[in-house]
């Protein structure tokens, strides 16, 4: 698979808490140059990136992250506010907890409110697979389909564990029309991100592919 088709489904990730502007203006500056999806960074430095990249690059940010258990009205003003800051694309992640005890509809009315708050701007649903069985990763398909997300997502990668190639394997037998797949979460060579791509991952959530081409360079 040419390295350009893997850049081009890749949200170059920075998440780090210590992350800081000059950093964040790095990972801006690699997905420009190696025309990344997009750069994935914390909501207070959308604003400053946005208008640093204007429209050569999207801009991600993240929203209840990386717990999901704040309410749904903070999320909706977390969402909100990034919008107006100028994100792109917003990554939410569900309450796991109502999840665990299956208050579907609950889980499914939040994916549902932060989308109809998004618009036509995307909408990816972490759900934290390394926390789940395979039912409720199954269930979840159905939810974020069910909701209209743009993208299911495996992980945030500040929990136990990343996206395997088992999860998305199973995402890809039980999503719906409609609805991408993104891996996310210790993506650390070129051979899995192909893999995961090969798998069905439109995207590929990690700061390590830029970082191995910068290296072969």
């Amino acid at each position: 698979m040419d390295i350009n088709t893997i850049l081009a489904k890749c949200d170059h990730t920075l998440l780090a808490q210590t992350a800081t502007w000059e950093e964040i203006k790095a990972i801006c500056d690699d997905g420009m140059k190696y025309h990344t999806a997009s750069v994935c960074i914390p909501p207070s430095f959308v604003k400053r990136a946005k208008e640093y990249v204007g429209c050569k690059l999207a801009v991600c940010t993240v929203i209840g992250f990386p717990n999901g258990y704040s309410t749904t009205e903070t999320k909706l003003f977390e969402t909100r506010d990034a919008l107006d800051n100028g994100a792109d694309e917003i990554d939410m992640v569900i309450n796991i907890g109502e999840l665990k005890a299956k208050n579907y509809d609950y889980v499914e009315n939040e994916i549902r409110a932060l989308k109809k708050a998004c618009g036509d701007k995307v909408l990816k649903v972490i759900i934290e697979t390394c926390l789940l069985s395979d039912d409720e990763k199954i269930k979840m398909c159905e939810l974020v389909t069910s909701a209209g997300a743009d993208y299911i997502k495996t992980s945030t990668g500040f929990s136990s564990a990343g996206a395997t190639f088992h999860d998305v394997e199973l995402f890809s037998e039980h999503v719906g029309n409609g609805v991408k797949i993104k891996a996310a979460g210790g993506i650390s060579s070129i051979e899995d991100a192909e893999r995961f791509v090969e798998l069905g991952a439109e995207r590929l959530g990690t700061s390590r592919i830029v970082k191995i081409v910068k290296a072969n360079e």
